[in-house]
């Protein structure tokens, strides 16, 4: 899980080092010299994204399975002031982006969330983050 300051602008994706094996790296270049691939970048996107299609089905399983919340989620103050009216906490699982708004303060944070799982990118003030500090698994 990348984690980012609410200041900063968010993320629509993130850096990937990869280590190629040499033979394995002459023959990409040689795939992005005959014009298969604009460059590597394009063909480590392809890949990945094909890859994502054949796993597609065990990634909709698993979504369902652990009640991931797919793409971005936005928690508001007054989304989390009604979570602690109603005398509960939320479980925050997504599989992309989730982002606490920046008028969330570090008290309601913690009364209104039990725990943070995020796949992706996690953006939230920095106070708010700092006292979930011992509820977000990565």
């Amino acid at each position: 899980m990348k984690l980012v300051t609410s200041q900063q602008k968010l993320p629509d994706s993130d850096k990937v080092t990869v280590n190629v094996g040499l033979v394995d790296l002459a023959q990409l270049d040689l795939l992005v010299d005959e014009g298969f691939y604009s460059n590597r970048t394009d063909f480590v996107r392809t890949a990945i994204r094909n890859l994502l299609q054949v796993h597609a089905e065990t990634i909709r399983q698993t979504v369902v399975r652990k009640r991931y919340v797919m793409g971005m989620h936005r928690y508001s103050r007054r989304e989390l002031e009604q979570v602690v009216a109603s005398g509960q906490q939320l479980d925050i699982q997504v599989l992309g982006l989730a982002v606490i708004e920046d008028d969330v303060d570090a008290e309601l944070a913690r009364a209104a969330i039990a725990s943070v799982q995020v796949l992706g990118a996690f953006v939230a003030p920095p106070a708010a983050r700092e006292a979930l500090a011992d509820r977000i698994h990565t």
